[in-house]
């Protein structure tokens, strides 16, 4: 198991946990993992990115290898440069979604799809043995990058009718929730001609317009705009703009497994005899929509770094997580918000349906999810205690308990928080409503229990 690692790259709460000390050991580990330069380094809007990415800067050099500097961008948009530009890895500096006090760190491949499970416990090995470079004949330099987001842009446009979609006179609403595709989304919508409204456009930190995390229930303005401007639909990005939620034209807030199974549909239909890969929490619809296609469809651990993994070796053309981190392998097998907002785009253009039809053409699908505070060693037992209450469930990432292919309820913790995750699914929302209470109530109440507390 991992120590530092946690679902989607390490962090942590700045100057705490998550130490500037911390932070340039580990970055002579993966410095020493990567071997040779030169590394892309990029970060996010939080307050602390910019001298975490000076330490981060100093420590590659100090290990002999050279970095470029690619200043504020979305994660999405670093990793396709590593990718297109030629570097031998990079290294984002976001925490994603978490609250503003924490921060983090993200290595990416060369290949552009952030490491592997197993090269994640060789850094880790590195830096607890503190085996990495010592003393090189020559220290490494620090250049800037200004390509980024001009390649990462037009790497997107490339993937898509952008004369279709001119000439749809397209009108979005756009919430960029004071993070970093507050640089790139607008240019893109620009560059195709959209008529664009925007929320939370300034990168701050704090995140104060509705915090980092895009959920149902802090998108009410996204709905609000959608309707008041008449748009086509609205879309919602997390702080490091590698997922997106989407609104549809009557203000409805979309899940992630809704979108996904819209977009897949599309590209499944100019794409038959395809790949789709998405996690174990993810609706049971994906399977009835690639069955349509004669596509198959492949279920891995929760985690974005599962998912783009196992893209990569199966070439699969499509991956997702019900959290609305969608995945186009021809463009890169990585979690992003615009290329996804782009992909919606390109649907609309040549649909004569608006999106709440095609959504209404999907199967019926109730899914949800919750969360209840916890912290990481009693998520431990709590899991432990339940895998002893149903023995017969699906123990591959925490617990999943079907009572059948429609009807479920998965439990974990999560990989970035102190946070116990719950997810379902039923036939009827009433079902639903039943049994994420039931689960969320068994939750707390072993969590509370004296007993489970005090003993291992």
């Amino acid at each position: 198991m991992a120590k530092f690692f946690g679902t989607n790259g390490i962090r942590g709460v700045f100057s705490e946990d998550f130490s500037l000390e911390f932070v340039h050991d580990m970055t002579l580990a993966i410095a020493t993992y990567f071997k040779s330069g030169p590394i892309l380094v990029g970060y996010d809007g939080r307050e602390s990115s910019q001298i975490i990415a000076k330490v981060v800067c100093s420590a590659i050099n100090y290990t002999g290898l050279d970095c470029n500097n690619a200043g504020l961008v979305p994660t999405p948009c670093l990793e396709y440069a590593v990718k297109k530009l030629g570097y031998s890895g990079g290294i984002m500096i976001t925490a994603s979604h978490n609250p503003p006090q924490y921060n983090g760190i993200k290595p990416s491949a060369k290949d552009g799809v952030e490491i592997s499970r197993e090269d994640e416990l060789v850094i880790e090995d590195i830096f607890l043995n503190k085996n990495w470079i010592k003393n090189p004949t020559t220290f490494g330099t620090t250049g800037k990058e200004n390509r980024a987001i001009d390649v990462y842009v037009n790497g997107i446009i490339s993937h898509i009718d952008s004369q279709k979609i001119k000439s749809k006179h397209l009108k979005i609403v756009l919430d960029l929730g004071n993070g970093a595709q507050a640089v790139t989304a607008p240019i893109f919508c620009k560059s195709v001609g959209c008529e664009i409204f925007l929320i939370n456009d300034k990168i701050d930190g704090q995140f104060p317009g509705r915090g980092s995390e895009p959920t149902p229930q802090n998108l009410s303005e996204l709905s609000k705009s959608v309707k008041d401007n008449n748009a086509d639909f609205g879309i919602a990005f997390d702080g490091d703009g590698d997922r997106s939620i989407f609104c549809d034209n009557n203000g409805e807030i979309l899940t992630g497994d809704k979108s996904a199974l819209v977009l897949t549909k599309f590209i499944l239909q100019k794409n038959p005899n395809s790949l789709v890969v998405t996690c174990l929490n993810s609706g049971s619809n994906i399977e009835l929509v690639a069955n349509e296609f004669n596509s198959k469809v492949i279920r891995t651990k929760v985690g974005s770094v599962e998912v783009s993994r196992k893209m990569v070796p199966t070439n699969a053309l499509i991956g997702f997580e019900e959290n609305g981190g969608f995945m186009f392998g021809k463009h890169n097998q990585v979690r992003d918000g615009c290329m996804t907002l782009a992909l919606m785009m390109d649907l609309l253009a040549k649909s004569e349906k608006t999106l709440s039809e095609l959504i209404s053409e999907l199967p019926p699908s109730f899914t949800t999810k919750d969360k209840v505070p916890c912290p990481q060693d009693n998520s431990k037992k709590l899991i432990k205690s339940l895998k002893e209450e149903f023995p017969n469930s699906d123990i591959t990432d925490g617990i999943k308990i079907t009572i059948d292919s429609k009807n479920w309820v998965m439990i974990r913790p999560s990989g970035t928080e102190p946070i116990i995750r719950i997810y379902g699914e039923a036939e009827s929302q009433q079902k639903l409503d039943t049994l994420m209470s039931k689960y969320i109530q068994k939750v707390k109440s072993v969590i509370s229990d004296n007993t489970f507390k005090t003993n291992p």
